[in-house]
């Protein structure tokens, strides 16, 4: 079987979050896909099945250490794998645990991915979360998956300095730390820690970015807006709210191939 390694939400190498994509010949047991992803140890693995009869793709996430129900970055590497190989049409479908998700490539390489939004409720920090990640928050909000924490700036979510043994016994996926942008061409800054599912920070979040569209279309009152991660690689998503929908946008470039032998 075909395997890659494809740096995501990003147009250079060793730039945003590099994911692995594995291209199924036959359905296979969840504990092999769980294997691969603990040796490829990238945040996310991606196994992808074509589907029979024009019915859509398969396709599953997994962490080092256990499945994830959606994953951005590595839906974007394996649409990128799939459109760089020549096997797919240009409207991409793929059949996950979040249901049907679509994807598209324009004219530049840029695939865009139709995901739910993940809309947050105000809870206020639960006890313990704002000494864990080491900032002050201004609004706290959680929905079923993450917590998001805003906080006065760039710089604090830049100095943000997480103790990932405390975070991991918050009761979430992972935690996003968000505030305005003040780079040129962005909205949005964001950071996203998940020691809970086995990646302390993630590089570049798709997924986080299924809560971060709504809240800052909702505090900015623009449907489309440009969100800059601030992690070490560093990577840029185009956001656009449509509903109860969120439009992720982005690059990806492939930096290796080759084959299993197992």
């Amino acid at each position: 079987m075909r395997i890659y390694t494809v740096d995501s939400f990003t147009d250079q190498f060793s730039k945003g979050n590099p994911a692995g994509v594995c291209l199924l010949d036959n359905p296979v047991p969840d504990a092999w896909m769980q294997s691969i992803a603990a040796e490829m140890r990238h945040s996310e693995t991606a196994f992808v099945l074509e589907g029979e009869d024009g019915e859509p793709y398969s396709l599953r996430w997994f962490t080092p250490v256990v499945e994830v129900a959606l994953c951005g970055h590595a839906t974007l590497a394996a649409a990128h794998v799939l459109y760089s190989t020549g096997s797919a049409p240009e409207t991409l479908e793929f059949s996950t645990k979040s249901g049907i998700l679509s994807v598209t490539r324009d004219g530049t390489g840029l695939i865009s991915m139709d995901f739910p939004a993940k809309v947050l409720q105000e809870t206020g920090p639960p006890d313990g979360l704002a000494a864990a990640l080491g900032v002050e928050p201004v609004w706290v909000g959680k929905n079923d998956w993450d917590y998001l924490v805003e906080v006065d700036s760039e710089e604090a979510v830049r100095a943000a300095s997480p103790d990932f043994l405390a975070l991991e016994k918050v009761d979430a996926r992972g935690t996003i730390v968000t505030a305005p942008a003040s780079i040129p061409g962005v909205d949005y800054v964001s950071r996203f820690f998940a020691p809970r599912v086995g990646v302390n920070e993630d590089p570049v979040t798709g997924s986080a970015h299924c809560a971060l569209a709504p809240y800052w279309t909702g505090k900015l009152g623009l449907a489309s807006l440009v969100g800059a991660q601030l992690s070490q690689r560093g990577g840029v998503i185009h956001t656009t709210v449509r509903g109860d929908r969120v439009e992720l946008s982005g690059h990806a470039v492939t930096v290796l191939s080759g084959k299993l032998h197992v």
